[in-house]
């Protein structure tokens, strides 16, 4: 697996293509979207894909080359980009966000009353991390690893998340069929130079 962390100002242009299907948007908009381009490029020629056009689809998740799955994400100052053979992953998520509370009006859109209680316990035993951002960026991460399998919805409501404070999460779909996926899903979490990063894998068959 190869994953480039970058800044959002990388050095390697968009394609044509890619040039093409951003330039009607915002300039922060571009921004992000060059900036995950580039570190997705550099991993991509890790798998052996040059100069591939790495595409939006409907909901805007990037078209991986045949034989790839990976996973893009950014915020202010900073991209990322994760990828692997098909072989040996069968999906990814990551996604990283500023290291800082989630806004008041999304909290009660996220999690039930239980992963509330949960974020409570939490924050009391170690209060300068921002769990609830945590927990939104841990069902962002399944999110990105469910959509490229299913090309379906899964919402905040789908997934429930166990967050521990050794850098690990849990996460249960709580959907009727989940496959390909498994039901439960484990993954890490990090804190560090301004940002909170969640992500996870599932090994290939």
């Amino acid at each position: 697996m190869h994953t480039l962390w970058g800044t959002a100002t990388p050095p390697s242009p968009l394609t044509p293509a890619e040039a093409r299907v951003i330039a009607a948007a915002v300039p922060s908009r571009r921004r992000e979207f060059t900036a995950g381009r580039a570190c997705a490029r550099v991993v991509l020629e890790e798998l052996g894909h040059h100069d591939w056009s790495l595409l939006p689809g409907p909901r805007r998740e990037p078209l991986w080359p045949d034989g790839v799955v990976g996973s893009i994400s950014h915020c202010p100052g900073l991209a990322v980009a994760v990828a692997a053979r098909s072989a040996d992953a069968l999906a990814i998520g990551i996604d990283v966000e500023t290291d800082a509370p989630l806004p008041a009006n999304v909290v009660g859109s996220v999690m039930d009353a239980g992963e509330a209680q949960a974020i409570e316990q939490l924050a009391a035993q170690d209060p300068p991390t921002p769990w609830e951002r945590l927990l939104f960026s841990a069902k962002e991460s399944v999110y990105k690893a469910w959509y490229p399998l299913r090309h379906e919805w899964l919402g905040f409501e789908d997934v429930g998340i166990e967050l521990s404070p050794d850098g690990t999460f849990l996460a249960r779909i709580r959907r009727a069929d989940t496959a390909p996926l498994p039901r439960v899903l484990s993954g890490r979490w990090a804190r560090g130079n301004g940002v909170v990063v969640t992500a996870l894998v599932l090994p290939g068959r």
